[in-house]
């Protein structure tokens, strides 16, 4: 029968992970002959990709929904991603949806387009029947790619919806993800990024390691660097810091989960480790990589957590040799242990705590940078625009540079400067 449809739009909310899926999808969609346009314009067909970790992210969802609906009443809105499993009845009441999604049938979206099934409104099933797993990647500025290598979590923390949301943990074996990996980098990208939800369980279902890939990536012609993208602190293993250590590919450069540095609140969230296992993790990773740029992930306002508690944690964050950090507001989740805990901290207790910690983290970065100021180091471009060259450094150091040459997807060595916006000259 054919679709009736020629163009689609997307937009995602979330991680790296959900952008390597949108992309993905996009692409099987524009094999199946359609055109994507603009989110500014119109489209018979627009897909949005959901994220849901915390209550805000499913407003936002909503409210572009509805704007999208507004402004283009007749485009088919598709909603897939962690909201649209965790709670696809309230989605598909949303003026305007014509399809939701489940995270099983979502690399299926391209054929529910061709076959014109898309106002069958609901295609949901539970998240315990999600058994595959598709690599997926999305690039930036064709010069670095970020792969989706694992999928799922397997862990059971006490504030998350994630094992919900997108099931068990699971991955290609070493040698087909490597196979994989291999077609990406032909595409051209110098650099790409390894992300998961949990890659630190990469390889579990196979007996292998994420440790297993790496050795692997070590030796892929074609690519210049790779990173790795958030790993648990009790994941990254004593070799993985050693090969990176070793690395010319391997970036250093570490996103290594906290959430909290008060023992009492590690146990009421269910992770895997106390705050002594961290500063280890931290300290082997800064003595054998001095120049390693560390960003952490940090929730306030956990049900439980006392001014005292919160304390805790701002001093053992001051006092951690890190580089940056990502701060969380908590909300409660749905049909998750932490919300049946009454003992809530009022929003704006919460609101200062962030905002501590966002200063804290501004603190912190300023230091790490003025650490690196006057060394040299390898940059690989992403932009050019106005005779600015713009690219990150080996330890994620956003670096701009004066040019009169377009060096996008090189690496050049950089001299970085105390400077504002022209924090870098070419060596």
């Amino acid at each position: 029968m054919g679709t009736p449809y020629k163009t689609f739009s997307y937009y995602t909310f979330g991680c790296k992970v959900n952008f390597a899926d949108s992309s993905y999808i996009a692409r099987q969609i524009i094999d199946k002959g359609l055109s994507q346009v603009s989110m500014d314009d119109y489209a018979d067909i627009c897909l949005i990709n959901t994220c849901s970790v915390t209550e805000k992210a499913d407003s936002k969802a909503k409210k572009l929904i509805k704007g999208i609906h507004k402004r283009f009443p007749r485009t088919k809105i598709i909603v897939f991603g962690c909201y649209a499993q965790l709670k696809p009845k309230e989605i598909s009441r949303i003026k305007g949806v014509s399809n939701v999604i489940s995270t099983e049938n979502k690399f299926d979206i391209d054929d529910i387009i061709s076959e014109d099934k898309i106002d069958n409104n609901l295609v949901i099933s539970r998240i315990e029947k999600v058994q595959d797993f598709n690599i997926s990647y999305s690039l930036s500025e064709r010069v670095r790619a970020f792969i989706k290598v694992q999928d799922g979590c397997d862990y059971n923390c006490s504030y998350c919806t994630i094992p919900m949301a997108r099931g068990k943990s699971r991955s290609l074996n070493v040698q087909n993800t490597i196979s994989e990996l291999k077609k990406i980098i032909s595409n051209g990208a110098k650099e790409i990024v390894l992300s998961g939800i949990n890659i630190g369980d990469f390889g579990k279902n196979f007996d292998e390691s994420l440790f297993d890939l790496l050795e692997y990536i070590e030796n892929l012609n074609g690519l210049q660097r790779y990173r790795i993208s958030s790993i648990e602190p009790n994941l990254l293993t004593d070799e993985i810091i050693d090969l990176i250590s070793k690395s010319s590919k391997a970036m250093p450069h570490f996103h290594i989960p906290l959430q909290s540095g008060s023992d009492k609140i590690l146990k009421y969230m269910k992770r895997k480790y106390l705050s002594s296992d961290y500063t280890l993790v931290i300290n082997k990773v800064k003595n054998r990589i001095p120049n390693a740029c560390i960003g952490v992930d940090v929730i306030v306002g956990f049900p439980g957590e006392s001014d005292t508690d919160f304390s805790e944690t701002y001093k053992f964050l001051s006092q951690l040799d890190i580089s940056y950090l990502h701060v969380f507001t908590y909300s409660d989740r749905d049909n998750t242990v932490s919300q049946k805990n009454h003992n809530k901290v009022s929003p704006e207790e919460k609101s200062n705590r962030r905002d501590l910690l966002k200063r804290l983290s501004t603190i912190k970065y300023k230091k790490f940078i003025e650490k690196n100021f006057n060394s040299n180091f390898d940059v690989l471009f992403e932009k050019y625009n106005d005779g600015i060259l713009s690219g990150w450094t080996q330890n994620y150091i956003r670096v701009n540079v004066e040019s009169n040459n377009d060096f996008i997807n090189q690496i050049k060595t950089v001299k970085l400067l105390d400077n504002e916006f022209i924090n870098g000259k070419l060596v």
